[in-house]
């Protein structure tokens, strides 16, 4: 694990991104945390620095849907704190949608924060960590990515489309030594997942510590938890024509 430089974790107020925010900040590390929402945001930092009796988490506020303010915002953190060698995106919404709604609003929104948020901000990592020919890239889609579900038909194409771009983002970057890790976790306790249920969810610091792992090890695709590889494997392999009878 790195022991120097500056990580970057967006969507940070709340669920996965506090959760390796702390873990991050409690390794020692220098830790950016970026969300729109000032006053939560700004209470997790706060607790996080109390927890350690000195400044570690500090706290920015961006909207991740703000696209054009990420290139800005990477400048203002380097200026600050120094130079970044990892980034975790974390930011997504999952607005609640009828199955027989269709509105371009909340699909605009998910496609703003969970596909073209990381899209800006891993873009401008990997300029600059392609320049350094070190550095790490962790973002975090969803097993949702895997197959177009009746539920949250633009959710699952967002998640889908970021999985991709940070696929291919890894497939340029390997070779001069910059890492993209992709995380797709399964039912994790979230408020992003409050009221739904979701047996055999994991807590937001179980994913975090799993996230970490992921990290440690430069791995490419990692499940969180790992029972998930399965799962969705056998959720792939369902010939279409059931795959579309079926409540998943």
């Amino acid at each position: 694990m790195a022991t120097s430089g500056t990580c970057i974790v967006i969507g940070a107020s709340s669920g996965m991104g506090t959760a390796v925010a702390r873990r991050l900040a409690l390794a020692g590390r220098k830790v950016a945390m970026l969300a729109r929402r000032e006053s939560e945001l700004t209470a997790q930092a706060t607790a996080i620095n109390d927890v350690l009796g000195r400044e570690a988490a500090f706290p920015f506020v961006h909207d991740a849907a703000d696209v054009e303010a990420a290139e800005a915002m990477f400048d203002r953190i380097e200026r600050e704190l120094g130079d970044v060698d990892e980034v975790y995106y974390v930011a997504g919404v999952m607005p609640e949608v009828a199955i027989d709604e269709f509105d371009l609003a909340k699909d605009r929104l998910q496609v703003e924060v969970n596909l073209l948020g990381c899209i800006a901000f891993c873009n401008v990592a990997a300029r600059r960590f392609l320049a350094r020919k070190a550095g790490h890239i962790v973002g975090v889609t969803s097993v949702a990515q895997d197959r177009g579900r009746i539920g949250r038909p633009v959710y699952n194409a967002s998640k889908a489309g970021m999985d991709t771009y940070l696929e291919a983002l890894r497939n340029r970057l390997w070779r001069h030594g910059v890492y993209v890790t992709t995380i797709r976790p399964g039912f994790v306790e979230t408020p992003m997942t409050a009221g739904l249920e979701l047996k055999g969810a994991i807590s937001a610091d179980r994913a975090a510590e799993l996230i970490l792992r992921a990290r440690d090890k430069k791995r490419a695709i990692v499940y969180v938890p790992g029972k998930w590889r399965l799962i969705m494997f056998v959720i792939r392999n369902i010939p279409s024509f059931v795959f579309r009878k079926l409540s998943i």
